[in-house]
């Protein structure tokens, strides 16, 4: 008797996005430094017809959302815990910026583990290059 295969959460999502007809999802990283070349690429991704995700704050500039350090650190955790995830939904990933630095390496790192295709703005800073 032969058992149907159970799909992974994996091979799920990937269903689902067909049945929904979903365009690709590109996920934006690197530092937050380059937030504006950023949404230069987040125009040109989204008129390329993809979905686009990317970092939703720039801890670097002032706010009172993280002014007290205590909870920034806190909020810090949770943005890595959400980028990953949006790393997890997308198709592929974008690295914008000329600058690879350990968050952003970390980044590329588990993009590649779960096998998205990874894309730079200046491929000479892929460090698998």
């Amino acid at each position: 008797m032969s058992y149907p295969q159970l799909l992974t959460p994996e091979e799920k999502l990937a269903d689902a996005k067909k049945l929904l007809s979903l365009p690709r999802i590109v996920v934006i990283c690197g530092s937050t430094r380059f937030m504006t070349e950023m949404t230069e690429a987040d125009l040109r991704e989204t008129k390329a017809g993809k979905i686009v995700v990317k970092p939703g704050c720039d801890m670097k500039s002032p706010h009172e959302l993280w002014s007290d350090p205590v909870e920034a650190e806190a909020l810090k955790v949770r943005l890595d815990d959400l980028h990953r995830a949006k790393i997890r939904l997308a198709d592929e990933v974008l690295v914008v910026g000329d600058y690879i630095g350990d968050s952003t390496r970390a980044e590329i790192a588990y993009a590649r583990s779960l096998g998205k295709p990874v894309r730079f703005t200046h491929p000479e800073v892929d460090p698998d290059a």
